[in-house]
């Protein structure tokens, strides 16, 4: 089954239900008929019987001599089942004395197969009478032979319509299947011809408001997420790549001056020392890489601890504090009192490029500061008394491998900051970036604070007992 084509498999599931369908309506009309029929002949029976009490009693025939000719006899039977008069004259019982049973008022309609000299099925019907005060029983029965040739008729144009009128509702449902799934192979043709040297292209939206339609929507929705990621994937190695260049093409260049002619000590040091510095570079660039596949694949590590903000933000300062003496900066942390919920490993990584980048833009003072945020939320501060960030800069401060300017992101790599939001996401925060109003720059994380921690362990502890 699951070779055949979807066309094929609708037809047949559309060809089984009408078969159903159509013996289902079959056997009612069938039956309908047959009651309706059969109702006919009991409401003529019951019509005849009045007429026929009125001539016993006159003792006359008990039916219109017409009547008898047209399939109707009747008989007077007495106790003991003998006929005491008959119309046609001759007959033998219609039925037997046993049969009769109680006819009651209104009298009692039976079917027999056969009557004495007649042929076909009969409807009897049985009444109790009075007469000379000799109970006496007026039977009266009519054929039914027209009953059964007519539902023998519709039987047998059920089975030579019913198969014709299935082929033309299967063929039917066949044209409908093909003309519903053609949407779906316009799609699927266009979906192939689709590649990665075809962007742009889309598939074919019917013009129906149906569920295909809805289908063809999202998926172009989807090509579109999807060649959005390519060319993102595509910028990542390409500015990957520049970055990696030009290190490289700076350390091939300082180590092949080194070996052009004979040097001297403190040559060669310089020499080693600027290749050291772009090593290291790469080194950097090769790490912040490798953190952002991770990020991108959704597996950062992250390992939480409650700690205070002040203390992850004094660490930072001391690791930047002789960099920042030795060019007469000066890094001061303000008091704080939140604790945080993070790993701080990641945070102090995160706040060292904020810092970093700080000391890089000629600040003469950086603070570290920490407040409490929205939704239980802390947001640890770096801001600088710099030159501040061009206004079309702050909008994709944090994407990747972007720069403010080329002074203002000398040596860097353009991933500084991609990273810090890599992190504030990983804690499941947030990173924002803005020009002060008296000049510099502030950027900020937003990770857990404890507090926001504790109530959702509380919920989590309630939740768990209340189930």
């Amino acid at each position: 089954m699951t070779r055949i084509s979807l066309r094929l498999r609708l037809t047949f599931a559309f060809t089984i239900a009408m078969t159903l369908v159509l013996v289902a309506m079959g056997f009612v009309v069938y039956r309908q008929l047959g009651r309706s029929l059969l109702t006919t002949v009991d409401q003529n029976l019951r019509g005849q019987l009045a007429e026929a009490v009125t001539r016993a009693e006159a003792g006359g025939p008990l039916v219109d001599p017409d009547a008898g000719e047209g399939g109707t006899v009747g008989q007077l039977l007495d106790s003991s089942g003998r006929v005491v008069r008959s119309t046609p004259p001759g007959m033998k019982p219609v039925v037997e004395p046993i049969r009769l049973g109680k006819t009651g008022k209104s009298g009692r309609f039976f079917e027999v197969d056969s009557i004495p000299g007649r042929e076909g099925e009969w409807r009897v019907l049985a009444l109790s009478v009075q007469r000379s005060g000799r109970p006496l029983t007026l039977v009266l029965a009519r054929s039914i032979a027209s009953r059964k040739e007519a539902l023998d008729h519709l039987m047998t144009d059920f089975f030579v319509a019913g198969p014709l009128l299935l082929l033309l509702a299967s063929l039917a449902g066949y044209g409908l299947a093909a003309a519903a799934l053609r949407p779906v192979e316009a799609m699927r043709r266009r979906a192939e011809a689709i590649t990665a040297a075809t962007p742009g292209r889309r598939l074919p939206v019917p013009s129906s408001k149906d569920e295909i339609s809805r289908l063809a929507t999202t998926l172009n929705d989807m090509l579109g997420r999807l060649e959005a990621a390519f060319a993102h994937e595509r910028r990542f190695v390409a500015d990957a790549s520049h970055e990696l260049r030009t290190p490289l093409a700076l350390l091939r260049t300082e180590l092949e001056l080194a070996l052009r002619r004979p040097r001297s000590a403190a040559e060669l040091e310089r020499t080693v020392r600027s290749a050291v510095e772009e090593t290291e570079r790469l080194s950097q660039l090769a790490e912040d890489l490798l953190l952002i596949a991770r990020s991108d694949q959704g597996r950062l590590p992250i390992r939480r601890t409650r700690i205070p903000a002040a203390d992850v933000l004094q660490v930072v300062a001391d690791r930047f504090a002789r960099r920042a003496e030795d060019h007469g900066q000066m890094i001061v942390v303000e008091a704080a009192e939140p604790e945080i919920d993070a790993d701080p490993v990641r945070v102090e990584q995160a706040l060292g490029n904020l810092v970093d980048n700080a000391l890089a833009h000629d600040a003469k003072t950086v603070r570290l500061w920490a407040r409490t945020g929205a939704g239980g939320l802390v947001e640890l501060h770096v801001t600088d008394d710099g030159s501040g960030f061009p206004e079309a800069f702050v909008s994709h401060a944090f994407d990747r491998f972007t720069r403010a300017d080329e002074a203002r992101g000398r040596g860097g790599t353009g991933l500084g900051l991609a990273i810090v939001d890599l992190i504030a996401q990983a804690h499941g925060g947030s990173t924002g970036a803005a020009n002060r109003p008296g000049g510099g720059a502030d950027v900020w994380l937003a990770v857990p604070g404890a507090e926001r921690s504790r109530s959702g362990a509380t919920l989590r502890s309630e939740a768990a007992q209340l189930s």
